[in-house]
Formats: structure tokens, C-alpha cells, sequence
């Protein structure tokens, strides 16, 4: 029998602890001529499905594939399909309706021809080479997208699962932008019955991935009900405090509501200092090489607390540039980024650090905290980034005016402590959930990937499936 885990089950959030093993148990022929040529379901460690494999095998010859069931073949790609480049699409681009225009990162535009009518697989020539597409229909391909002319005794579909097992890292071309050349592609050898079983693996491919498709689909969908409620968790203890029968006041700011009535709203300039960052010359060497100084730049802002950093400066750096240290326990800030058209990235730095020039450090006086500041922003991020940004902008920034101007409701200290432990509980208790759902999503893509990659190498044997 060959074993794989099961996708986790999406309404109660249990997941395996672990994705599971596959393992090969080879059939006698009397067992895969009875009861045993059924798939079996076993509770292998509480999350395991069991599929028979064949009743026997032989050498394929191609070192990743092994062995192979003893009437099944292999075959390289271009005896398969014919690999077709793509072409420019200037000459036939029209607004929609019209047929799709394809390139390795999806589509991005629609033509007024099409280039090839049927199904194919498309296989990425430059840039996102790692995600074969299936297309059934009219379309035409830019120069980045290879696309495919399959043969007859080939199964459309089954060929495009074979693509998704192609180890593409090994085959990219070492230049910065991963490529795919024709040749390569083409020599790549897979396992392959005649097309009537083509059939039957995909047939039952296509059942199966449906249904891991729709447990990771719900999965994102109580993923996304999750953030929502966190932050609206956040954004109602900021501003309406823990006291339910607290007496309440119009805040002025017509996003933020009422807030109690002795807090007081108050523009953050009169609650922080505001510093910025900069960029030490790349050329000097003797700014970067050998130092141990944190610079803070948008790639860094992935957590809430920051106490490393991908790049590093010397003293010298700090001392001969725009840059300026920024000691612990200060709010950081993303200003300038493309990122700002959907979040604020925030994060508080536990060290002394160094910021670059889209960032801003925010120090808080003795009049707020900053955790409680934090989560005030990130429980009103798109009210906030309207009231922050500069309208007509075309590049993405946050406008120190605007910013500093800004209202901040300001409880006092003692309840701000109070909210803050109160909201630490409640995340917590939130990405947690999160958490399991993301396990439960990578979980049920492993086993995905493991399943196809075992019915197109024959390591299982899905005929009686599909007929039964």
C-alpha cells in the first residue's frame, strides 16, 4: 500500500502534527486480485489514506522516477507535446472582451486573435518558470510563456500533471531572472501508460485536488474571518476602552466615533518625536563590510518586534551619513513603499537601530505608550491611510504633515496598560487560530503535491478507483 496524509479537517482546525511519510508496501498478486486492489482507508496516525500500488514493477531507468509499473513506459516531453513560443502581443491587444494574453506570471491583458484554439500546457519560459497552467480554450502567449501541442496519445490533462512534478530549480538557467530554455524542457523525461490509464490518473487527479482545493479555500476564508475580527478587537478596545458602561463622547474624527468621555484626542505631534533615515554610499565599502548596526528598511518590517536585521552597518556609516541611531522602545514606521496602498507596515525595535530613508521612527513621550499607539494604527490601518496620504499622489508615501496632524484618541496610562494586556491575551488567542489554519493549508498542499507526484510515477494504482 502507499500511504499519504489526509487534508486536515476544516471545520474543527485539527491538523496531524506532522505531514506524513510516504512509504511503498508492495501487493502479492493474490491480494491485487482481491479484496486488497480497493483502496483502503487506514487511520494511520489519525490522518493517513492508503492506495494499493501495482501488482508489479520494473526498473524505469530515470533516476527520480525508480520504478515503474511493469506494462507502463517512459517518455520525454517533446514526444509528448510540441513546445511553442509565445509571441508579441502589441499588434492584436484589445480591451476586453477578447482572448486572454498569457505570460509566465498569468494574465495580464486580452487580444483580438488567438494563437492557438484547444487544450494546452503552459510552461513558464522566463521569470515564474514553476507553475504550469492547463488551458482548455482560445488564447495567445507573450514571449515569457511557452505553450503546448499535445499528441494524440496523450492526455491533456495528464500531461499537465507530470509538468506540476518537474524539478524546475534544477533545470533554471543561472542568470538573474529564472529561465526555462526549449531543450531542457523537452528532454525531460516522465512516466507514462497508455492513454487510457492517462485518462484514469487524471480523472482521479482532478477529483481529489478538488476536494484539497476546497478544504484550503475554506481554510482562507476563516483565515480572512479571523484578521477581521482581530482587528476589529483592537480598533474597539483603542477607542471604546474596556469599561462597557463608560460614558461616551463624540471623538471629532467622524472614522473613530465616540470614545469615552475623559479620554482626551490629541494630535500625535504633541505626543512623539519624529526622526528619519537614510542610505550610507553602497560604493564605500567600509560602510557596510564588517558592521554589526541594524538598518531598518522596508524588507525588515515582516514582525512586530525587530531586533536583527537583513543588512548592517559600521559606526563610521552611521557617523558619515543621513542616518541617525534610533535607541529601543521606538515605533517604526514604513512611509514610502508601494506596500502603503493596502497596510501600514509598524513594527517596535527591542535594540538600538538605524533606519534608511523610507522609514520613520516615532518616540513617545510620557503622555502615551507605545504599544498602546501601535495598536491604535493597526486597528484603524485604511482610515488611516486615506487621512495620511497626499491625494493625487503617484508615488505611494505617507505626508509628514498629514501625520503629524493626525488625532490619536489618549486614554490614561494606567488604562493604556490595561488595553495592551487585555489585547495581547486576545491576539494571542486569534493567531493561534491563524496558525492552525495556515498548518492545515500547508499540510493539505503536501499531501497535494505527494499525491499527484505518486499517480503520475505509478506508485499507486488509481484504475478501480475511477471505474468503481
Amino acid at each position: 500500500m502507499y500511504d499519504l496524509p489526509d487534508p486536515p479537517i476544516v471545520p474543527t482546525l485539527r491538523v496531524g502534527t506532522q505531514p506524513g511519510t510516504l512509504s511503498v508496501k508492495r501487493q502479492s498478486a493474490q491480494s491485487a486480485s482481491g479484496e486488497g486492489s480497493h483502496a483502503e482507508r487506514g487511520n494511520h496516525g489519525g490522518m493517513g489514506m492508503s492506495y494499493p500500488a501495482y501488482p508489479e514493477y520494473k526498473d524505469s531507468g530515470v533516476e527520480w522516477v525508480n520504478e515503474i509499473p511493469i506494462h507502463w513506459g517512459v517518455r520525454p516531453f517533446k514526444f509528448m507535446a510540441r513546445i511553442k513560443n509565445g509571441k508579441d502581443y502589441k499588434d492584436v491587444e484589445v480591451g476586453e472582451p477578447g482572448f486572454p494574453v498569457i505570460g509566465s506570471g498569468g494574465q495580464f491583458a486580452y487580444a483580438s486573435k488567438y494563437l492557438f484554439k484547444g487544450e494546452s500546457v503552459l510552461l513558464g519560459r522566463k521569470g515564474t518558470i514553476d507553475k504550469p497552467l492547463y488551458i482548455n480554450g482560445s488564447f495567445w502567449t507573450v514571449d515569457t510563456m511557452f505553450y503546448t501541442e499535445i499528441n494524440r496519445n496523450t492526455f491533456p490533462k495528464y500531461l499537465y500533471n507530470c509538468a506540476l512534478t518537474i524539478k524546475f530549480d534544477y533545470f533554471s538557467t543561472n542568470t538573474a531572472v529564472p529561465s526555462m530554455t526549449q531543450e531542457d524542457l523537452g528532454n525531460i523525461v516522465f512516466p507514462c501508460p497508455d492513454i487510457k490509464e492517462q485518462t484514469q490518473i487524471a480523472t482521479f487527479l482532478d477529483r481529489e485536488t478538488q476536494k484539497i482545493d476546497r478544504l484550503i479555500e475554506k481554510q482562507q476564508q476563516l483565515i480572512k474571518l479571523l484578521q477581521e475580527k482581530r482587528q476589529a478587537v483592537i480598533s474597539h478596545a483603542v477607542t471604546k476602552g474596556l469599561n462597557p458602561d463608560a460614558k461616551m463622547k463624540d471623538s471629532g474624527v467622524e472614522w473613530l466615533g465616540e470614545i469615552p468621555e475623559y479620554w482626551e484626542m490629541v494630535p500625535i505631534k504633541y505626543l512623539c518625536s519624529f526622526s528619519g533615515g537614510g542610505t550610507p554610499s553602497k560604493e564605500n565599502l567600509s560602510y557596510w563590510v564588517g558592521g554589526d548596526v541594524p538598518w531598518v528598511s522596508p524588507k525588515d518590517m515582516k514582525s512586530f518586534w525587530i531586533s536583527n536585521t537583513k543588512d548592517k552597518l559600521t559606526v563610521k556609516a552611521v557617523e558619515e551619513s543621513s542616518t541617525n541611531f534610533v535607541e529601543s522602545g521606538a515605533l517604526l514606521m514604513v512611509v514610502r513603499s508601494g506596500i502603503l496602498q493596502r497596510t501600514i507596515p509598524i513594527a517596535i525595535n527591542t535594540v538600538k537601530v538605524t533606519l534608511n530613508q523610507d522609514m520613520k521612527a516615532l518616540r513617545f513621550n510620557r503622555r502615551m505608550r507605545v504599544e498602546y499607539a501601535a495598536n491604535f494604527i493597526l486597528g484603524y490601518v485604511p482610515s488611516l491611510l486615506l487621512e495620511w496620504s497626499k491625494e493625487g499622489a503617484t508615488v505611494e508615501s505617507i505626508e509628514q504633515e498629514y501625520l503629524s496632524a493626525s488625532l490619536f484618541p489618549v486614554p490614561p496610562i494606567k488604562e493604556q496598560i490595561e488595553i495592551e494586556i487585555f489585547l495581547k491575551y486576545e491576539t494571542k488567542k486569534i493567531d493561534q487560530l491563524i496558525e492552525k489554519c495556515n498548518k492545515a493549508i500547508r499540510l493539505s498542499k503536501e499531501r497535494r503535491t505527494a499525491l499527484i507526484s505518486a499517480a503520475v510515477t505509478g506508485k499507486i494504482d488509481v484504475r478501480h478507483i475511477v471505474n468503481g
